[in-house]
């Protein structure tokens, strides 16, 4: 004889359908998590080549020693790809920076250098783009004896402030820091 219980019919099979609810919820949840892990995994190389290679980041800053550079010289380095002027200013040179804020671009001598000594400034006239005259012995540097571009006439003082011509501003000081006596890191 077939066994009769109480409970009404359909309500075993209501609290497996429950049970399967949430099994397939986990299951989906699951799934969903190991495929979105895998499309990273698969993803990051793709990622990674869009990071700067070891080369680019080595020029993101730039030691200069500066103890081979005389009173009243200059040279030249290399900062991402940007001609970076540093001169060794001489006291009238740094007398002369310190009379005037310049005139179209008004800015103190002080403000744009950590010591007075040394004047870092990236060599590109902010009129054009050009790489202004000034470094070498016997280049023309000027009414204002800094730099001069010979494209259109821009003067630049001894503090790298425009004085004269169609610039527009001062040229631009990089970031950089003195890590020793004689020493500075730009970048």
């Amino acid at each position: 004889m077939a066994d009769h219980s109480s409970t009404a019919p359909g309500t075993a099979h209501s609290a497996d359908h429950g049970h399967d609810d949430g099994r397939r919820d986990f299951l989906l949840l699951s799934t969903l998590a190991v495929g979105a892990v895998g499309a990273g995994l698969a993803a990051w190389p793709f990622i990674d080549t869009m990071n700067p290679s070891k080369d680019v980041l080595a020029l993101a800053t730039t030691e200069v020693d500066l103890s081979p550079i005389s009173e009243g010289q200059s040279i030249t380095v290399i900062w991402r790809g940007k001609p970076v002027f540093v001169r060794r200013r001489t006291k009238a040179e740094i007398t002369e920076a310190k009379k005037t804020l310049g005139e179209k671009d008004p800015e103190a001598d002080d403000k744009r250098t950590k010591k007075p000594e040394w004047l870092v400034v990236i060599g590109i006239c902010t009129h054009l783009g050009c790489i202004p005259l000034g470094q070498k012995t016997g280049d023309p540097k000027g009414d204002y004896n800094g730099w001069f571009c010979p494209c259109h006439g821009s003067a630049y003082d001894t503090s790298g402030r425009i004085r004269k011509g169609p610039a527009p501003t001062n040229l631009a000081v990089p970031p950089y820091e003195f890590t020793g006596d004689t020493t500075i890191r730009i970048g």
